[in-house]
């Protein structure tokens, strides 16, 4: 008897239905499984026969031919241990084939028969939302997460013997009950404050005005002077993810496996921090079957590189493209997918080997030549694309000794949020730019204008730093959020004055 059961493979974040064909015939009993199956989905076989007898079914001593099609399509993953276990039981008539048109299944099984948690559920299931799917069967562990997307029935099951139930009497089952905005809504944990951190007035300030334009920023100071502090509090000065946002976010996450066992929804902006050791594919997604890299899981978040200069200097150029279009595309030979990748950069390094080279109090032991080759490991394309480069210097003992605080990230995060709502209202007429750091050179031009004086200081500033055209742009997109958390509409010269000045590493040696 023939039997087929639908499921999903994942290609890049998106999904592709995966038809599992099941015939079981006369002939030497064995399992042949065809259709691309990479060496998990081989392995399946085996725990497919011990799960099948252990929830109490009979595996069928027949021949058995499982095919997964489109035949040309790779398939990874455990995730088909499930269809082809319930396409096993409809071909030997132990299970009611009648809904398998139906619905899709997902899930990897253990030997034991129990249902384990699989990655990618998310964006199958609002795949499968759009294909026209009724229902999904997934996992117990799995089923929040699957639940999100609206429109389709999410059944969790933790065992085979329950997914059979299922099939023959549907109507003593009920769908996940979950209120994805409600989850949404819900308070988001205690994150680091602002106030934390004494005095650096400066660095604080240029903290603000990533936030509230989605700017790249880096620290340069000496150790101890408060630059991871102060990266890692730019979270909590973030406004808050959209459900959009969230969705996109956590699809992401979901095929990076990094929400089998986590819940449902990721509510808060993401911040990756990679090791200075990562490599280059570890970074911007890959592999033969590509995966996405610190750069996606980043998406709508922030990438923390601490100690940037001690970054492999070819790791650091594959940030160029993607910090520029916000999207990175991997091609192999096999396949070719693009994953999104719009996030913002705070690095901090300090200023030379030894690390205190114009500090107040302790000498810099390092030649000329040996600080010159140490900021050689960051090319002039990928300076150009930090918008705020930030010198953060020694605390004097009074700081450091003293009660006082700066303000608290709840009200530097009003401003922030106020700021982009400006931003935004000037942007409606393109939703797909949603800070000021993504405007284009059009965006530019409307809401960019400058006044003679504003226009002889930009030049001038041109001159004596040697910017680029790439660099006077993001001067042009700080100096518009400079004025936004200003609440003013028109650029004016302190505007821009402010935000040249947050350029003054470009020549550093």
């Amino acid at each position: 008897m023939l039997a087929r059961v639908w499921s999903a493979s994942i290609v890049g974040i998106d999904a592709v239905k995966v038809a599992v064909e099941v015939d079981v015939s006369g002939g030497l009993p064995g399992i042949a499984l065809v259709g691309l199956p990479d060496a998990a989905v081989q392995e399946s076989k085996e725990r497919v026969k011990s799960a099948i007898k252990n929830a109490g079914f009979a595996f069928p001593v027949r021949k058995i031919v499982v095919n997964l099609a489109p035949a040309d399509l790779r398939k990874e993953g455990p995730i088909f241990d499930l269809p082809i276990s319930i396409g096993i039981l409809a071909a030997s008539e132990q299970a009611n084939a009648q809904l398998l048109e139906d619905y899709l299944f997902l899930g990897e099984v253990s030997l034991d028969g129990s249902l384990r948690p699989v990655a990618g559920v998310l964006p199958i299931a609002a795949a499968a939302q759009k294909m026209g799917i009724q229902g999904l069967i997934v996992p117990a562990d799995n089923a929040q997460e699957a639940a999100v997307v609206k429109g389709i029935a999410v059944y969790g099951f933790r065992n085979l013997y329950e997914v059979a139930d299922f099939l023959s009497q549907p109507e003593n089952y009920k769908p996940v009950a979950f209120d994805a905005k409600a989850e949404f809504d819900r308070a988001p944990q205690l994150i680091s404050d602002l106030a934390d951190v004494k005095g650096q007035t400066h660095a604080r300030r240029a903290l603000e005005i990533a936030a509230a334009g989605g700017h790249n920023l880096i620290f340069v100071g000496p150790p101890g002077s408060g630059k991871t502090m102060l990266a890692k509090r730019l979270p909590g000065i973030l406004p808050p993810l959209s459900f959009t946002e969230a969705l996109e976010v956590s699809q992401i996450h979901s095929v990076a496996g990094l929400l089998k066992d986590k819940g449902s929804l990721i509510r808060e902006r993401p911040f990756r921090s990679p090791h200075h050791s990562a490599s280059g594919p570890s970074l911007v997604g890959g592999g033969s079957f590509p995966r996405p890299g610190e750069i996606s899981l980043a998406h709508r978040g922030v990438l923390f590189l601490d100690e940037l200069t001690e970054f492999k200097r070819n790791v650091l150029e594959f940030l160029r493209q993607p910090l520029e279009d916000g999207y990175v595309s991997i091609s192999r030979t096999r396949q070719s997918v693009s994953f999104p990748a719009q996030f913002t950069l705070v690095a901090s390094t300090n200023p030379c080997p030894c690390g205190y080279f114009g500090d107040s109090v302790q000498p810099c032991t390092c030649s000329a030549r040996a600080r010159e080759q140490y900021w050689a490991k960051l090319s002039g394309p990928l300076m150009d694309r930090i918008d705020l480069q930030v010198a953060v210097n020694r605390l004097k003992p009074e700081e450091m000794t003293g009660r006082e605080t700066g303000e608290n990230s709840q009200t530097v995060r009003e401003r922030a949020i106020a700021a982009r709502d400006r931003a935004q209202h000037r942007l409606k007429d393109d939703p797909a730019v949603r800070c000021n750091a993504e405007m284009r050179s059009s965006h530019l031009r409307r809401f960019c204008q400058l006044d003679d004086p504003s226009r002889n200081l930009l030049e001038a500033a041109i001159r004596k730093l040697g910017l680029s055209a790439r660099a006077m742009d993001r001067i042009l997109k700080v100096s518009r959020t400079i004025a936004d958390l200003a609440g003013e509409e028109a650029l004016k010269s302190h505007h821009l004055a402010e935000a040249i000045q947050y350029r003054t590493l470009d020549r550093l040696s």
